[in-house]
């Protein structure tokens, strides 16, 4: 866990300048790491909770928060179980808490522009199996992270003034009709109104979703939707 705590370059994260505290992040994650009692995963919260990842005290999460969710995670599984109750804490504190204006966004392996506590929620799903087997408090950390959905279209089909796009859902997409955001190409577009025609059956992530007033050629394969309201969340 060290080795991969070190490997990041947390000054190179960017971060509000007055707040983000990047030296805080990793002594904080290589502490907790180590911490071997509750007074030690104490006072390394402290350090990750008063800037390193999240400042606590105004509720604000920073980009750093994304990269750190799974290390955090690594920390929960083989970590003292002290430590194990610490980052459960900091990653639910990371989801739950919002960025500030210019620092709301992260890159990731599916968009450049990615809303941070979205980025966190796939995190977690990457860790369902240990989640689930970690009780009450893992579970729960599941069902927040459903709320991020993120549906990838495979290919469009007209339907009257509609589009029926379909593709894989991740996470829970809400019955009725919500606004989201439509990511392509490093760009951003907001879709006033999405609805989930077909949900995903027996297990699968394929799922069917209407677009109102949106040609498939304004939905090309490959681009990736984001619930509107993860991407408005600005502290």
């Amino acid at each position: 866990m060290l080795d991969a705590i070190d490997a990041v370059d947390w000054g190179a994260i960017p971060g509000h300048p007055d707040w983000y505290e990047p030296a805080r992040a990793a002594r904080g994650l290589r502490a907790l790491a180590d911490a071997a009692n509750l007074v030690e995963a104490a006072e390394a919260s402290s350090l990750l909770g008063g800037g390193g990842i999240v400042h606590g005290h105004s509720a604000s999460v920073f980009p750093a928060a994304a990269v750190a969710t799974p290390l955090l995670l690594d920390i929960a599984e083989q970590g003292h179980p002290a430590a194990r109750d610490a980052a459960l804490g900091l990653v639910d504190e990371a989801l739950s808490s919002y960025p500030h204006r210019e620092y709301t966004r992260v890159t990731t392996s599916y968009g450049t522009t990615v809303p941070i506590c979205c980025a966190i929620a796939h995190q977690l799903r990457a860790r369902t199996a240990l989640l689930a087997g970690l009780g009450k408090r893992g579970r729960a950390l599941l069902a927040d992270a459903a709320e991020h959905w993120r549906f990838e279209i495979r290919e469009c089909v007209a339907d009257t003034n509609d589009t029926a796009a379909f593709g894989t859902l991740v996470g829970c997409l809400p019955g009725g009709v919500h606004a989201v955001e439509l990511h392509v190409g490093g760009g951003i577009a907001v879709l006033d109104e999405v609805a989930l025609e077909y949900p995903p059956m027996d297990g699968s992530l394929e799922a069917c979703l209407r677009v109102t007033g949106r040609r498939p050629a304004e939905l090309p394969p490959g681009a990736v939707l984001f619930p509107a309201e993860c991407g408005e969340r600005v502290h």
